[in-house]
């Protein structure tokens, strides 16, 4: 059987049923940003600026963090700049500014958020990013221009991968679960929004362009979110 990603996003069962659609939730970085630039940022350039804070070598640096890291993961504070800026000594937002050139849409993203809007559905963002790094993000991107609503988890207090995050945003944003469509590249957010019973949920198997296509199989996954639309 042909598995190659011009097959699999020929099938129309990874498409989602527009005609049920009202709300369109979308994650950030990874579904519509290139990944690239945070995994540069985290896994490079915080390393260096680490080290040279902490006068240490730059494996050195790297066997602190990397625990740091793994313990945290999925937690608000893995998403927020305050919270990395108070641990390491470092300005993360301040860093994150001094590269904003680097961040950019993933391939077709700014076509689907166009079409999205043209078929005059609603569109929300819904990311684990701070406030500093979603704003450094809409500024450089023009994102925000493509949403009636921009919500990060760090105003509820609480990531995406917890049910309490749903239960707030939609008591904030109103929208009908079974008629929504959700898209994200983290299996742990997905697995939150189908137990909230978010109705369409599809995920992107290649959140990092410069990486290699990632295995998705518990969600219907495309490469690239242009993927979705109608030919």
């Amino acid at each position: 059987m042909n598995t190659s990603p011009a097959s699999l996003v020929a099938d129309p069962l990874l498409r989602p049923r527009w005609a049920e659609i009202d709300t369109v939730l979308l994650d950030m970085d990874g579904t519509l940003l290139d990944l690239q630039f945070d995994n540069f940022f985290w896994l490079q350039l915080v390393p260096e600026r680490f080290a040279l804070r902490h006068s240490l070598t730059l494996d050195a640096a790297r066997e602190t963090l990397t625990p740091r890291f793994t313990e945290l993961h999925g937690t608000l504070n893995w998403y927020c700049t305050d919270f990395w800026s108070r641990e390491l000594d470092l300005d993360i937002a301040a860093m994150k500014r001094e590269i904003r050139e680097q961040v950019r849409y993933l391939p077709g993203a700014e076509t689907f958020l166009s079409t999205v809007r043209a078929r005059g559905l609603r569109t929300v963002l819904l990311t684990n990013a701070h406030r500093d790094s979603l704003t450094i993000k809409a500024q450089q991107t023009g994102l925000d221009r493509h949403f009636d609503l921009l919500v990060s988890s760090h105003e509820y207090g609480t990531p995406k991968e917890t049910p309490e995050f749903w239960s707030r945003a939609q008591a904030r944003v109103g929208f009908d679960p079974a008629r929504s469509l959700f898209v994200d590249d983290s299996v742990p957010v997905l697995r939150a929004a189908r137990s909230f019973g978010i109705g369409q949920i599809f995920a992107i198997s290649r959140p990092d362009s410069q990486a290699e296509r990632r295995h998705v199989t518990e969600f219907p996954a495309v490469d690239a979110i242009v993927d979705l639309l109608d030919d």
